[in-house]
């Protein structure tokens, strides 16, 4: 697939994905959001890539939906009919975006190096992502409530997941922006560092990641993603003994434990 709102390149063993809009901020359109679905299912079955890094061409990461090009024509076709709710998508019938977040959680790991402005989905689409490195003068926001909506791409639980209920809270209500400092502070990212180093930052992550088995790394993003807020103990360790048995038997735990009596480093890609 040819691309015209991203950029794909691989460093080393890690995919890089760029958000390509530099004259309107990488604003998010479905085009966008095709073309990083594509990308993202490239480096999943790219065996050559071990993780993937999310970043904005220019000033911006992503300053959230175009406005322009999303917004109107469903204010249009909203007022064609007088039942609003008829225009909302059926629980059987989920919006394109929404397969956003099973997409992240379901591959290899992923860091965003928020560069810049995050707002709106800019900021949610990172959220499920495993890793955020944002830059100490980036500017997020959760602003649905800004523009008359509600938070999307599951973000009214991964901003309790990430930052706790009191912060996501006055996150959503206000609508307020923070720096990518603040933002580390309340754990809404999980590190800033200076606009010049984020990127190289979040590669080292990435790099760090892609140098374990595959398997076991969506293996683990899985248990991450069903037991993170799981109340059921016993059916937890149920989940983690089903992953392990099953990490038991691939040619990767066999390669760790022969690279450990053999004293070398063990070789998954």
């Amino acid at each position: 697939m040819a691309y015209d709102e991203i950029l794909y390149e691989q460093r080393g063993d890690v995919a890089l994905i760029t958000l390509n809009r530099p004259d309107k901020l990488n604003a998010w359109t479905r085009q966008m959001h095709g073309e990083l679905t594509d990308a993202v299912q490239t480096a999943n079955a790219e065996r050559a890539v071990g993780a993937i890094v999310f970043t904005g061409a220019g000033r911006g990461f992503c300053a959230g939906a175009d406005i322009g090009r999303q917004f109107q024509s469903r204010i249009e076709s909203t007022k064609e009919t007088s039942d609003a709710a008829a225009q909302a998508p059926k629980a059987t019938e989920p919006e394109p975006a929404t397969n956003w977040v099973n997409l992240v959680r379901a591959s290899k790991p992923m860091v965003a190096a928020i560069n810049g402005a995050a707002i709106g989905v800019g900021l949610t689409l990172t959220l499920p992502m495993d890793q955020l490195v944002a830059a100490h003068d980036a500017k997020l926001s959760a602003r649905f409530v800004k523009m008359g909506l509600v938070p999307e791409l599951a973000s009214s639980h991964f901003l309790v997941q990430r930052c706790g209920w009191g912060a996501a809270s006055d996150l959503s209500l206000s609508g307020r922006i923070v720096t990518g400092t603040e933002a580390a502070a309340m754990g809404l990212v999980d590190r800033a560092c200076p606009a010049e180093e984020v990127l190289e930052v979040a590669l080292g992550l990435a790099a760090d990641y892609a140098a374990n088995p595959d398997p076991q790394l969506r293996m683990i993003k899985d248990l991450l993603t069903r037991n993170g807020a799981g109340v059921d103990l016993d059916a937890v360790q149920h989940a983690e003994l089903s992953a392990l048995y099953q990490a038991y038997a691939t040619p990767e735990h066999h390669e760790a434990v022969a690279a450990f009596m053999e004293k070398r480093a063990p070789r998954f890609r």
